[in-house]
């Protein structure tokens, strides 16, 4: 068997078009099709049912995928390792990071990172806390980092920075003059907050709920910065962790301890019993060592 046929086949499914993998894989597709056809020939089934306007797999291509998937998976771990062995200090690290994680704590990790290890190559990729545990799940990326609470079955966990939210409002807010305050006191406040594939977003709504309702979202954003100027236009509140906080210059707005402890935990994140090259092991001691020391 030829494994490339298999590396073709699992990219049409993932796609769900010989056009669209034609052109990731940077063949013809008629080429790809006739790969394709041949592994079909050999294995005497049909893996991918072409009646339709989008392709689908059959009962026999959804089997052949997922096993074609694991092979693939097993000669990449393979392929790594090798070259691992040979190239001590060489690689590429793909990085799922959320965007504020990124902006606040990153460029310094990155920058002595890669003086001490010119030679490995690092993409960052930057989504939110949920994007990013999925692309580490499915190998998409080979480390993450994300804020917890995660599935720590699914995933080898190393703890990172620790902090807890603060409550940020308006000047003209009626508990301004308060030192601290607590979610109830912001139950009848239009709250402006982080979208649902941010991590942030379904730990404030859960712990309002805990504390007995439910928070009247008034506007969600992908950024903090943009989140603070809602609040400094004064409309709603926001939470934010303590770093964010360091960061607010807004002289309207107001910077509260929040009575209710939220611990705002970020770590990093690989999938269990998934290869984890050299390069990447060492990237996440460089980062765990950085947050220790506080050079980050």
């Amino acid at each position: 068997m030829d494994f490339r046929h298999l590396h073709y086949f699992t990219t049409v499914a993932k796609q769900q078009s010989f056009t669209k993998a034609a052109h990731k894989l940077h063949v013809s597709q008629p080429s790809l099709s006739k790969m394709v056809k041949a592994l079909e020939d050999e294995l005497g089934v049909t893996l991918i049912d072409r009646s339709g306007k989008q392709i689908q797999l059959t009962d026999a291509g959804v089997i052949v995928y997922k096993e074609a998937t694991t092979i693939l998976h097993s000669l990449y771990d393979l392929s790594n390792s090798l070259y691992d062995l040979m190239n001590l200090k060489k690689g590429k690290i793909k990085i799922g990071i959320p965007p504020i994680v990124g902006t606040l704590f990153f460029p310094t990790i990155i920058k002595s990172f890669r003086d001490s290890y010119p030679d490995i190559v690092i993409e960052m990729i930057e989504f939110g806390g949920a994007k990013v545990t999925k692309m580490v799940e499915v190998g998409e990326v080979d480390v993450g980092v994300i804020v917890l609470p995660i599935e720590e079955n699914i995933f080898d966990l190393t703890k990172l920075a620790g902090e807890p939210m603060k409550v940020v409002i308006h000047e003209d807010h009626p508990l301004s003059d308060q030192e601290s305050l607590s979610l109830l006191d912001l139950k009848d406040d239009s709250f402006i907050i982080f979208h649902e594939d941010f991590a942030m977003h379904d730990i404030i709504y859960k712990e309002c709920i805990k504390h007995g309702f439910a928070p009247n979202v008034a506007y969600k954003s992908s950024q903090w910065d943009f989140i603070a100027e809602m609040v400094a236009a004064n409309l709603g509140v926001a939470l934010f962790p303590t770093s964010i906080c360091r960061k607010l210059y807004q002289p309207s707005l107001k910077i509260k301890e929040l009575k209710n402890y939220i611990p705002w935990q970020l770590a990093v994140i690989t999938r269990k019993n998934r290869y984890i090259s050299f390069a990447t092991k060492t990237f996440i001691k460089h980062t765990v060592e950085a947050f220790q020391t506080g050079h980050n």
